[in-house]
């Protein structure tokens, strides 16, 4: 039982020893030097926090043209050249003292000798990094603002004393050679390594060597604690933020920290340990997700050997198919050329054949020889009428001779060139490029119309796929979810079931058989405050068709009051002549909040656009519209609506000047006389000429909105584009209200009409939504 114990008890040991091991051996590329690969020697931290050997950076120093002092060369009787050390790299370059490498460091490794005055200062040293792929600037002083690495010093002196079990012990260095012992104590202010009798002899008690501190034998001693590399006396105690270094007090006082975030070296200390141990519980803590990622990853490896197999095979089909086609548009251009050629030897050997029949009539040139020697008249011409006919016909065919085909197939000639091009250009299929937001065609109003286009050098799409959410606009939080439109066709598509008075944000990507592209820049649209009014123009009452042309769909409205204002402007006393026109909605608004745009062309003189009890907007159709005089008195008799506003009773018009490409804001105790009825508008556009007003302009957006709040009796102006507020103000509702538009000389304007209408044939096809967490 008790062997079994300690067998177990050995078995578990040994298993400790091995995984200590293991990890240790596992952290050795932690421990190499990005420059000559082996562990590294006396390490330094490069800015970029980079370790690399000293004398590693030098050599790199020099051979980039650097001026550093020759390396010191180890001495003997150095520990360096114990028989302790194992790495082969001490074979190759001997190991220099620590006391002489600090004096090097200390002289200016790297950087250029003292200056004379008036000279410029040195340039800065600029170290390769093999980490980090490009130069470091070490600074004018170069390597001597670098510090060393002693945790790494530590760490390396442990993972040697861990991997070296069982090998030969390190000696004393002044023991004589055939009776060295072994070292027992280190001397760190000597830097060497002692053996008890000689720690003793070197150190006698009474005298100041007595004093210095030793501990374990060593091969590398280092400093007690780090001192800074620009003062040698002072201690780094201090650890700057913004520079993320560390500085002694000295430092801290210098013009080049000022502002800095410098705290001691003991928070850093604790704070950078904090992050370190919470890095590493939640390492350790997630090791099973770790080996899942892994097992994903390999999965993934297999996947993409299997698909680039798939894509090799379908790539080989693909060129099959192409030479199965080249290979059948080669036999039918073949069969193409040998028929021509049948053909065409088919009418030249038949022309041979007429050609030799002529050879044939050598006999007939002989007979009629003969018989051109007759005398008797009446018998020549019996016998000589039938063969003129004969020779007439030889004649002929003599004289009219060309070849009965073209022996050239010039017309046969294959033209490659826009063949070749696209062999040339044949290549894999890609994925969309990101489309791009069409911003002028993109609207929010009843429904959101999102428009876009891919980019000239995109490869096509077959489908796009629309993804939108809704943001909070008031600090709320709302789950990060997209909805999807998928498999849209086109290159435009309508969002409906929307909330109001809320900020949408949409994107799109492409899909081909490469599969998605990339996603469109994201495009944030406000809806409207209210639901969306749809009216028409009414021109069944109070319409002048002899000043304003209504077009077929009753949106959109044009002012031309050029010949009825010539022909009033001879009646007039003064040349002053203006012209009001109201025109109103055919519907009227009883209750909630409603909400709609319209479009003024900026070229326009007055236009007043807003709303009105629509029992009063009657009265103003039937009274004189014509102001022909400037000494016009308001108060003229007839009930406009300003004459009878208080500050207790709401106006029954309220309107929204605007002309001339600009929108008049009404301000201060004028924005009743400024807002409210047409003909007091009429008014206060004589007194701008005259009187300085405190009103303010802005300039025309491409859509202006109006939302009425009925049960407020509010109505507010916008910028529909931006939903910008403008102008707010109060209107009597109570009575049936209309939207309400009027021309002060030549103007148009136009309806927004609504997404659902403007667009019915290119709604994408809606698909169940589906959301996923972006």
């Amino acid at each position: 039982m008790a062997e079994a114990e300690d067998f177990q008890t050995f078995t578990s040991i040994m298993d400790a020893l091995v995984r200590i091991s293991s990890n240790m051996k596992s952290m050795e590329r932690e421990l190499l030097c990005p420059v000559c690969k082996e562990i590294v020697k006396q390490p330094i931290v490069l800015p970029c926090l980079h370790n690399v050997c000293l004398l590693c950076a030098s050599e790199v120093l020099v051979q980039h043209g650097y001026q550093v002092p020759d390396p010191v060369i180890s001495e003997p009787s150095s520990p360096a050249t114990s028989p302790n050390t194992r790495s082969p790299r001490q074979g190759r370059r001997p190991l220099p003292r620590t006391e002489r490498l600090d004096r090097v460091v200390r002289s200016g490794y790297g950087t250029y000798p003292g200056r004379r005055r008036r000279e410029g200062p040195p340039p800065s040293v600029l170290f390769p990094c093999p980490l980090c792929q490009h130069d470091i600037d070490l600074g004018e002083r170069g390597l001597m603002d670098c510090l060393r690495n002693l945790t790494l010093e530590r760490i390396v002196e442990r993972y040697r004393h861990t991997i070296s079990l069982g090998s030969p012990a390190l000696m004393c260095q002044f023991c004589k050679p055939p009776t060295s012992q072994e070292a027992t104590k280190g001397c760190i202010d000597c830097r060497a390594s002692f053996c008890n009798e000689c720690f003793k002899l070197y150190h006698p008690w009474g005298t100041p060597r007595a004093q210095h501190e030793y501990g374990g034998p060593t091969v590398s001693f280092r400093p007690k604690v780090l001192m800074c590399p620009e003062h040698d006396q002072e201690k780094v105690s201090f650890y700057c933020k913004t520079c993320q270094k560390l500085v002694c007090p000295l430092c801290k006082l210098r013009r080049i920290h000022a502002g800095h975030k410098i705290s001691p070296v003991a928070n850093a200390y604790q704070a950078l340990k904090d992050k370190l141990t919470k890095g590493i519980s939640y390492i350790l803590a997630n090791q099973e997700t770790i080996q899942l990622q892994i097992k994903q990853l390999e999965d993934l490896v297999k996947q993409n050997e299997m698909n680039s197999t798939t894509a090799k095979d379908e790539a080989a089909r693909a060129f099959q198919e192409l030479s199965a086609a080249l290979e059948e548009r080669q036999a039918m251009v073949f069969q193409s050329l040998e028929e021509s050629r049948h053909r065409k030897t088919d009418a030249l050997s038949s022309q041979i054949t007429e050609r030799q029949s002529l050879l044939e009539n050598a006999g007939l040139v002989a007979f009629t020889q003969e018989v051109l020697k007759e005398t008797d008249h009446s018998c020549f011409v019996q016998i000589a009428k039938q063969i003129h006919n004969r020779m007439l016909k030889a004649t002929e065919s003599l004289q009219n001779f060309s070849p009965a085909a073209d022996p050239s197939f010039r017309h046969f000639q294959l033209d490659i060139s826009q063949e070749l091009k696209l062999l040339s250009n044949l290549s894999f299929i890609k994925s969309p490029l990101a489309p791009v937001i069409d911003t002028q065609r993109t609207m929010a109003y009843d429904q959101l119309f999102l428009c876009w286009r891919l980019p000239v050098d995109s490869a096509p799409a077959w489908h796009f796929t629309v993804e939108f959410r809704r943001t909070e606009i008031r600090g709320g939080k709302v789950p990060r979810l997209w909805h999807r439109l998928e498999e849209v066709t086109g290159t435009s598509a309508v969002i409906d079931r929307l909330e109001v008075d809320s900020i949408y944000v949409l994107r799109v990507k492409g899909f081909n058989k490469a599969g998605f592209g990339e996603y469109s820049e994201e495009i944030y649209l406000h809806t409207p405050p209210a639901p969306v009014l749809n009216f028409f123009l009414d021109g069944r009452w109070g319409f002048h068709r002899d000043r304003l042309i209504l077009n077929k769909d009753q949106r959109a409205v044009r002012s031309v009051p050029g010949i009825p204002l010539l022909q009033a402007a001879e009646r007039a006393l003064t040349s002053c002549h203006l012209t009001s026109d109201l025109l109103i909605g055919d519907v009227a608004v009883t209750q909630g909040r409603h909400y709609w745009a319209c479009s003024v062309d900026p070229g326009s003189y007055l236009v007043k656009v807003g709303v009105g009890l629509e029992s009063r907007l009657q009265e103003w159709f039937h009274m004189p519209q014509d102001v022909t005089s400037p000494r016009y008195d308001p108060d003229s008799g007839h009930d406009s609506g300003a004459e009878d506003a208080t500050m207790d009773t709401p106006p029954p018009f309220s309107f929204l000047t605007v002309g001339m490409g600009k929108v008049l804001l009404p301000q201060g105790s004028n924005s009743a006389s400024n807002a409210t009825s047409p003909s007091a508008g009429l008014q206060h556009t004589r007194d701008h000429t005259t009187h300085s007003s405190p009103s303010l302009t802005v300039p025309l957006p491409p859509r202006l909105g109006v939302c009425l709040d009925f049960e407020k009796g509010r109505v507010s102006f916008y910028d529909a584009v931006s939903l910008r507020p403008l102008w707010e103000g109060p209107v009597d509702c109570s009575a049936p209200v209309c939207p309400a538009f009027c021309f002060i000389g030549g103007g148009a304007l136009q309806v927004q009409e609504l997404v659902a209408n403007r667009i019915p044939d290119q709604q994408p096809r809606r698909v169940t939504i589906q959301s996923r967490v972006n």
